[in-house]
């Protein structure tokens, strides 16, 4: 039974060997596929996070003290240029108004007066100017306390949308207090920041820009049904980002967007030489990107790369590979490094062409 059980043992023992350099013969008859980065001009689409502005958005503040009599208008209420907003008791600036109107009439009286005396040549001609000086003088009184007295009555100095009202009727207002905010929403700012060389390479690129668009992707993701375009750069970079600002502007008739609100800028940008390779070659670890290239040797070594744009089924590449490297197309799963494999070469454009899934 001894000798039995050791020819088992034996037979077993053979039988893993055998499978196991059949296993290894196996992986080493395997052949992967290679290939090579491309060089190529193209254009890619980006997102930048912005901040939205309405184009007219104002505070609207106090220009006279007193109590607020009357609130015309409710916070989110659309109001037409011109429409009363507020109104500041007004007796006090009606009492001045009333006076200085009667101080021009008393003027009018006395320069009529002094007409007719300097006239008949009982009083000199300078009596009658020191009473035109009085009327004068008179009249702009009465023109400043109009003044005043308009200023009680708060107007919309354009169409707009009302923000909150954080004082309630009666509440005490002082010269230059907050009452609202006024927001024309009918265009719309985009605020966004461009790095330095991305900054560079749209201004190299006018040709290939022209009038060029931007869109909005909006914060619950749907893209705005509205093209923008860049209308202004910023005059200087951010020292502590290296960031330069651009602004587009947007119609926005439906007045779905508000002042105040955040999306993305989806920008085209022109790429000269991109470095272009599959997203299919590339395996990740603790975030960091990877490939295979193989040597002339057929060894593989990976490489860690830095990826500049992520594209559907590519990457482009911002350092650690040259366009005459041959990376691994297939199977990155499943070398190691510093093995040798045999490859099949296989033509770059046409990879590319054929792209369908990331790396298995």
């Amino acid at each position: 039974m001894k000798r039995v059980a050791s020819f088992v043992a034996l037979g077993t023992v053979l039988l893993l060997l055998s499978c196991n350099s059949k296993k290894e013969e196996k992986q080493e008859d395997s052949v992967y596929p290679v290939t090579s980065p491309v060089k190529i001009d193209t254009i890619i689409n980006k997102d930048y996070v912005a901040q939205i502005q309405s184009v007219k958005n104002i505070e609207v503040r106090a220009q006279e003290k007193g109590f607020l009599e009357k609130i015309y208008v409710d916070e989110g209420q659309y109001v037409k240029a011109g429409q009363t907003l507020f109104r500041i008791m007004p007796q006090l600036y009606q009492a001045e108004l009333l006076k200085a109107r009667a101080e021009v009439e008393q003027a009018s009286i006395e320069l009529r007066n002094a007409s007719t005396l300097s006239d008949n040549n009982i009083v000199s001609k300078n009596e009658r100017l020191m009473a035109k000086a009085k009327l004068d003088a008179a009249n702009a009184e009465m023109k400043l306390a109009q003044i005043h007295l308009s200023f009680t009555d708060i107007k919309a100095p354009f169409s707009g949308v009302i923000d909150r009202i954080p004082l309630k009727l009666g509440s005490l207002v002082d010269e230059g207090d907050l009452l609202t905010t006024l927001s024309d929403n009918t265009d719309i700012y985009s605020y966004f920041n461009v790095s330095e060389p991305e900054y560079l390479n749209y201004q190299k690129n006018v040709a290939d820009r022209g009038n060029q668009n931007v869109n909005l992707v909006m914060a619950n993701g749907d893209l705005f049904n509205q093209t923008g375009q860049i209308q202004t750069i910023e005059g200087q970079f951010d020292n502590e980002t290296g960031n330069i600002a651009f602004r587009a502007k947007f119609p926005n008739p439906e007045k779905l967007l508000r002042n105040g609100e955040t999306g993305k800028v989806r920008m085209t940008l022109p790429l000269k030489n991109a470095l272009i390779i599959p997203q299919k070659a590339t395996y990740e670890i603790q975030d960091q990107k990877y490939v295979f290239v193989v040597d002339k040797n057929g060894v593989a070594k990976s490489k860690n790369i830095k990826v500049a744009y992520e594209l559907p089924d590519i990457y482009v590449v911002a350092s650690g590979l040259s366009g005459g490297d041959k990376i691994l197309l297939e199977g990155v799963q499943k070398v190691k490094d510093d093995q040798k494999v045999k490859v099949k070469l296989q033509d770059p454009k046409k990879v590319l062409q054929s792209l369908k899934l990331k790396a298995e």
